[in-house]
Order: C-alpha cells, then sequence, then structure tokens
C-alpha cells in the first residue's frame, strides 16, 4: 500500500490541545470527530498513526471524511481543521427586483388574445420574448409569484 499523502504530524502543544477539547466541555460534534480524527492519525506517536480504515471504523465516520481531515491540516494547520465552514450558498436566483416587477406588471396585464388568463408558461415564454430574460422555466415563474402573492 502506498504512503499516505498528507500526513499528521502534531507538535506536543497541538496534541495538548486537542485532548483537552476532546475531554472538557462541550463542544460541537464536528470539532470533537476531527480532533479524535487528528489525534488518531498522528505519526508522532509511539505506535505511529491509525490507518483510515482503523480510525473509520472506531469513529464511525467515512475514509472520505479522513482523507479531507488530514488534507486540511497539512494544507491549512488545526485551527482551520476546527474552523467551522459554513455551507455554499444557494443557487442564485434568477429574477432580480427589476425582472420580478415586469413579471408581475406581465401578470397584472391583459392576456394574451385568444385566452382567458395568463398560464405560468405563457408567462415564462413572453418573458424571455421581451429580452427580460434568456430563458426561464415557468417553474421559477410559478416560485417567484408565489413568493409575491
Amino acid at each position: 500500500m502506498p504512503a499516505k499523502k498528507y500526513q499528521v504530524a502534531l507538535t506536543a502543544a497541538e496534541r495538548q490541545t486537542l485532548q483537552h477539547l476532546t475531554t472538557t466541555g462541550k463542544r460541537a460534534a464536528y470539532k470533537i470527530t476531527r480532533a479524535r480524527i487528528l489525534l488518531k492519525a498522528d505519526e508522532q506517536q509511539a505506535e505511529g498513526g491509525w490507518k483510515d480504515q482503523a480510525i473509520s471504523e472506531a469513529l464511525d465516520v467515512s475514509v472520505a471524511t479522513i482523507e479531507r481531515v488530514r488534507q486540511q491540516f497539512v494544507e491549512e494547520g488545526a485551527e482551520a481543521v476546527l474552523r467551522y465552514k459554513p455551507r455554499q450558498s444557494s443557487p442564485r436566483r434568477r429574477l432580480d427586483g427589476e425582472k420580478e416587477a415586469h413579471l408581475i406588471a406581465l401578470t397584472c396585464s391583459e392576456a394574451p388574445k385568444g385566452r382567458g388568463r395568463w398560464t405560468l408558461r405563457l408567462l415564462a415564454d413572453r418573458m424571455v420574448e421581451l429580452g427580460h430574460v434568456e430563458q426561464i422555466s415557468h417553474e421559477t415563474i410559478r416560485q417567484t409569484l408565489k413568493k409575491t402573492s
């Protein structure tokens, strides 16, 4: 088996800090788990670091998580591993305030000839025809109109 690409080598101070973190006080579960991963993966131990599979079974986390924690420790340090990383924001909105205003104005206008009212698909098609957006689905129209009541 090839040597691990990212090897964890904790200093005495880091080891002490991580042990303190895992044994005292209340902490977020992810912090405790990551600290325990680093402690078990530490190559500076007398018996050497644990294998990823053994850590995975002991801590009930995936091997991929262990690999990511190792990599982040080597690249960024222990503080970065224990810091909360916010999730990526949701996908950007298709319609900003100006485009929403055009949609609402279109919805309140007279329905096309031969139609009793606007449908979501008609509104989507008309928004594209008028050049407000390049493309848009009827579902986005529905969600926007529902949000604006």
